[in-house]
């Protein structure tokens, strides 16, 4: 069939004018240089963020995750308040919260802990509000549940039974750690009683291999979850940190390094999600934010480890060849990728988030160079503040996700703004971000239309 050439040049146009609107607004220009020939076009700006437009973000999140994160016990049918905290009744349960976000599971463990360094680097005190506010609740309401559960089988779902009586690590270590980084800093009542709980599962209720590994038996027996990291990890390095006991930290360093050995792609300088005991053999798969859970694991023990301790130089060994193999599979828009060597598959909230932290957090703490990794963080973040609508909600969060054998699965997990798992780690990136733009120790310069970050003289990193 022959088609007239100015219809042929028509239906080309057309179609590219729906390629184009199809794959969404045109990429806004540098704000570096405005109007400079030489300047590229990007997705997000590349540009120096601005420390207060980073707060503003963090203050969006926090007074949103403020406003829907109740502390009330109420009647599960109809949901009218329970203000006889002396008699237990039988549907007691914890308000639900408007929408995914629980304030007794292991992501609110990482929003205290972003709440908390938001704090500290800001000073506003606002910023750790919800965090007493949230712990003076368990505080004040554990008991009740406790008298309740002598009674009545608790819901798991809308109860304090996950503190009570914790069945994982993801009942267990997040919050354990966030209570006792809240101890430290003086934030709420006293819970060294539920701290004691939480420890105790972690150090000694989880499964376990015969080498001590961290193990799950869901949803496979035996299986090891690099996610685990995160999950066990820094409550034990917090639990040292409070305690002085050496086996606490013992312990953290032996599972770092041998999750390492179990899950690490030396080849790719990556972590698969999952490695299972009875299939050692099976595909690997390098889920985005379980990369994330392990370098901020290794992040966090290193921040209280004693460098006198053997494993010190190990973990941060590892650290430093993770950050290196994580830094290759940034996109061009500053995000990272769901699947991090599959360029087709969605760019992820979560696992960038972590990525800035710890880049950041890394070159704050002169644990890797500020030259080598400095731009990273800094594209990493502005592609990442964009993800921050204007409700403090933050969007294009993978929602929960298990250890899968396929592909398929992986590629196709929603995102939702109801997942908490972006929150605490966006909050951690900003307040890092804060830090390292006002870093005294480095100097950071705009030549050949990029950004250098280098040590000042007086303030070299140590050696990689």
């Amino acid at each position: 069939m022959h088609f007239p050439k100015n219809l042929l040049c028509a239906a080309m146009l057309a179609a590219c004018s729906s390629l184009a609107h199809a794959a969404g607004p045109l990429p806004i220009a540098d704000s570096k240089h405005p109007g400079d020939p030489g300047e590229g076009s990007y997705p997000v700006p590349y540009k120096m963020p601005a420390v207060a437009e980073i707060t503003a973000s963090l203050e969006r999140i926090r007074g949103y995750l403020d406003s829907v994160t109740p502390t009330r016990v109420v009647h599960k049918q109809g949901g009218a308040a329970i203000t006889d905290m002396a008699t237990p009744v039988a549907d007691a349960i914890v308000e639900p919260s408007k929408g995914d976000f629980g304030i007794m599971v292991y992501e609110m463990g990482v929003v205290h802990a972003g709440l908390l360094r938001a704090r500290a680097v800001t000073g506003d005190a606002r910023f750790t509000a919800m965090t007493e506010r949230h712990l003076t609740f368990l505080n004040d309401a554990l008991p009740y549940f406790r008298a309740q559960e002598q009674r009545f089988k608790l819901d798991r779902a809308n109860s304090f039974a996950r503190m009570l009586k914790p069945q994982s690590l993801d009942d267990a270590g997040s919050m354990c750690a966030a209570m006792i980084r809240a101890r430290f800093a003086g934030i709420g009542p006293d819970l060294s009683a539920q701290i004691a709980v939480c420890g105790a599962w972690v150090s000694t209720g989880q499964a376990r291999l015969k080498d001590g590994t961290l193990a799950r038996n869901r949803p496979q027996d035996w299986s090891l979850w690099a996610d685990d990291m995160y999950m066990g990890v820094p409550a034990l390095a917090e639990l040292g940190h409070m305690t002085g006991q050496r086996k606490y930290f013992d312990d953290a360093v032996g599972n770092v390094l041998r999750m390492s050995h179990y899950m690490f792609n030396p080849q790719l300088n990556l972590y698969t999600h999952g490695w299972n005991a009875n299939n050692p053999d099976a595909p690997q798969f390098y889920w985005g934010r379980a990369n994330g859970w392990a370098v901020l694991a290794m992040s966090d023990l290193l921040d209280v480890l004693p460098k006198s301790h053997p494993g010190y130089p190990k973990v941060l060994a590892q650290l430093r060849t993770s950050l290196r193999g994580i830094a290759q599979y940034q996109s061009g828009e500053g995000l990272w990728h769901q699947m991090l060597d599959r360029n087709d598959s969605y760019l992820e909230t979560s696992a960038s988030a972590i990525f800035v932290y710890t880049f950041a957090h890394a070159i704050n703490q002169g644990w890797i160079s500020p030259a080598t990794y400095g731009s990273i963080a800094q594209a990493g973040w502005n592609a990442l503040s964009a993800r921050i609508n204007e409700r403090g909600q933050v969007e294009g969060t993978c929602v929960g996700t298990t250890f899968a054998s396929d592909q398929v699965y992986y590629y196709h997990r929603p995102t939702s703004v109801d997942a908490l798992h972006g929150y605490g780690p966006t909050l951690l990136a900003g307040a890092e971000m804060i830090k390292l733009i006002g870093n005294p120790a480095l100097t950071i310069e705009s030549k050949l239309r990029t950004f250098h970050y280098r040590p000042n003289s007086a303030a070299r990193p140590k050696s990689e």
